[in-house]
C-alpha cells in the first residue's frame, strides 16, 4: 500500500501529533458545523449560547467520543496511553455536561434531555455498548448529524420547530453520505494488506489498481464535503450577525 496511515488526516505517530490525529480534525469541523447551522436557523439567534453549544460538542464529540473510540481497538494507532484516553474522555464529557447543565438552568430545563441523550450516545456508540446496537450507519446519522443540529436549535429557540426537523434531516442524510464514503476508505487503510489488479479500458489502455484507486476519489469527496458544510455554516452565522 502506498499510504499506510489509518486516515488521510492522520499525522506521523508519536507525541503531540497523536493528539491532533485523535481529534479527527476534518470530521470534528464537519459535525460542529451542524451546531452552527442549528443555532443560525433558530428564530432567536444568540451568539453566546451558540458558542457554549459549540464548546460542549467539541468536548463531547471532538475529544470525548474520539478518545473512547481510540480506546476501543486503537483504530488510529496512536501511542496515547489508555489511562490518558480514559481521563480525556471522562473530563471532556463531564465538561460538556456541565456546560449543558448551566445553559439548561439559564434557558430551559428540557435541555437536560439533550444533555443526557448526548452522554449516552457518546458512551454507547464509541464503546459499542448494548451489543453494539447503537453503533451503525443509522445511529451515526442521527447521533452525529441530526442530534447536534437539533440540540443547538433548541438551546437558542427553547423549542423544536418544523424547520429544525427538516434541517436535521439534511444533517442526517449528509452524515450518512459521509459514512458511505468513509467506511470503505477506512477498511482499505486499516484492514487491507495489499491491493492488486487492473482496469482494462475499451480503448485498450490498462490501468493498475492499487490502494489509491480505491480511496482517492472518496477521500477527495470527503475533503470537499467538509469544506462545503463548514462554508454553509459560516454563511448562515454571518447572515445572523451582520
Amino acid at each position: 500500500m502506498t499510504d499506510a496511515r489509518p486516515a488521510f488526516y492522520a499525522l506521523a505517530p508519536g507525541g503531540w501529533r497523536d493528539y491532533v490525529t485523535l481529534l479527527h480534525p476534518p470530521y470534528t469541523l464537519w459535525h460542529l458545523s451542524y451546531v452552527a447551522i442549528g443555532a443560525a436557523i433558530a428564530p432567536r439567534f444568540d451568539a453566546g449560547v451558540m458558542g457554549l453549544t459549540l464548546l460542549a460538542f467539541f468536548l463531547a464529540l471532538g475529544i470525548g467520543a474520539h478518545a473512547l473510540d481510540e480506546l476501543n481497538g486503537r483504530p488510529l494507532r496512536t501511542r496515547i496511553p489508555s489511562a490518558t484516553l480514559v481521563a480525556l474522555a471522562v473530563a471532556s464529557v463531564a465538561g460538556a455536561a456541565a456546560i449543558g447543565l448551566v445553559v439548561a438552568v439559564q434557558r430551559d430545563l428540557w435541555l437536560l434531555v439533550f444533555v443526557g441523550t448526548g452522554c449516552v450516545l457518546v458512551a454507547a456508540y464509541n464503546l459499542e455498548l448494548f451489543g453494539g446496537i447503537l453503533h451503525g450507519d443509522l445511529w451515526f446519522a442521527l447521533g452525529w448529524g441530526a442530534f447536534p443540529l437539533l440540540t443547538a436549535f433548541f438551546a437558542s429557540a427553547e423549542r423544536i420547530r418544523v424547520e429544525a426537523v427538516v434541517a436535521a434531516g439534511f444533517a442526517a442524510l449528509l452524515s450518512h453520505a459521509q459514512r458511505l464514503l468513509s467506511t470503505p476508505v477506512r477498511d482499505v487503510r486499516r484492514r487491507v494488506a495489499a491491493v492488486s489488479g487492473r482496469i482494462e479500458w475499451r480503448d485498450g489502455r490498462l490501468e493498475p489498481v492499487d490502494a489509491d484507486t480505491l480511496t482517492g476519489v472518496s477521500e477527495r469527496a470527503l475533503r470537499t464535503l467538509t469544506a462545503a458544510v463548514v462554508l454553509l455554516a459560516l454563511a448562515l452565522v454571518l447572515m445572523r450577525v451582520t
